[in-house]
């Protein structure tokens, strides 16, 4: 059922039911016969009514019901946008082409209903209707000269902007009300199960203690330790080295002050202490074009 068929089955329950007094043509009660029993049990044998819980199936004969006694009214739409779109959608007319004087005199035909019973609830209603005269009347109104030369606005244009807008928003709204609601389509349980947890321990013997010690023992055996240890070294002393080295003779190719079988540590240091000594102004660094052979000499002649 879609949103329209909705408010069209509720506009034609807002009923006002009444039983007439008799044909007699007197005003006074003792006058009046009571009504007979017009509605008898269906063949099926279903109830039309419950009393007190228990179903009714026959009308009693004595029964009587004053005039405007029963009255149903059944607040169907939600607003004044909703009984307009209500009225245009009934009649089939095209929303984008509203014939003003029909929408109109139907729109405050039930205006005049529901003023009748709720007065709060008609004043929303006024404004719409006062808005749509308005339309009306601006659309009974011969147009200017000046409105002529220039392309007019349709009074009726916001009118069916909001409209549009409504019957949008009124569709989603339908959409969302088909998706699954907590409390209506279903209900959301908790279980609580009460657990108690009792610790429980394998059962161990001897020879399951004499098997952990071995293999625990083994692996202590596998595992070796090993102690990093490093080496000290003096930049200081190195530099004496070189010194020592390069006393004894006039030069040295500079691949001669380095030992090929030392560790990586100590040719690094070798190295730093040479840099040393040249920033010193101890030794020079000689090398006669690229890619030729260095020489290292002290930097002053020995005595």
């Amino acid at each position: 059922m879609s949103p329209n068929d909705a408010v069209d089955e509720q506009a034609e329950l807002s009923v006002a039911a009444e039983v007439p007094p008799d044909a007699g043509g007197t005003d006074s009660g003792a006058d009046r016969a009571p009504p007979e029993a017009s509605a008898p049990a269906s063949d099926d044998g279903a109830a039309f009514a419950r009393l007190y819980g228990e179903p009714v199936l026959k009308l009693p004969n004595d029964l009587y019901i004053p005039p405007d006694a029963l009255e149903v009214f059944l607040e169907a739409f939600e607003g004044p946008l909703d009984l307009l779109l209500y009225l245009i959608r009934k009649q089939n007319f095209n929303i984008l082409d509203i014939p003003m004087a029909q929408v109109t005199l139907q729109y405050l035909s039930y205006v005049e209903e529901i003023r009748k019973t709720n007065l709060e609830l008609a004043a929303e209603y006024l404004l719409m209707a006062a808005m749509l005269i308005e339309i009306k009347s601006r659309m009974l109104l011969p147009q200017r000269q000046h409105d002529l030369e220039v392309e007019a606005d349709d009074p009726r244009a916001e009118l069916v902007r909001r409209l549009l807008e409504y019957e949008q928003i009124k569709l989603a709204a339908y959409e969302l009300n088909t998706l699954p609601v907590v409390g209506r389509d279903f209900v959301r349980t908790q279980i609580f199960i009460e657990q108690s947890l009792v610790p429980t321990w394998p059962e161990v013997e001897v020879v399951d203690l004499q098997d952990a010690w071995r293999s625990l023992m083994k692996r202590a055996t596998l595992k070796q330790h090993h102690k990093i240890t490093r080496e000290e070294l003096s930049v200081r002393e190195h530099m004496t080295t070189i010194l020592r080295k390069l006393q004894s003779s006039r030069f040295i190719e500079f691949t001669e002050l380095f030992n090929p079988e030392a560790p990586p540590p100590v040719v690094v240091v070798n190295f730093v202490a040479m840099l040393e000594l040249a920033k010193e102004t101890l030794i020079e660094i000689t090398q006669a074009e690229p890619f030729a052979p260095i020489y290292v000499r002290l930097a002053y002649s020995p005595a």
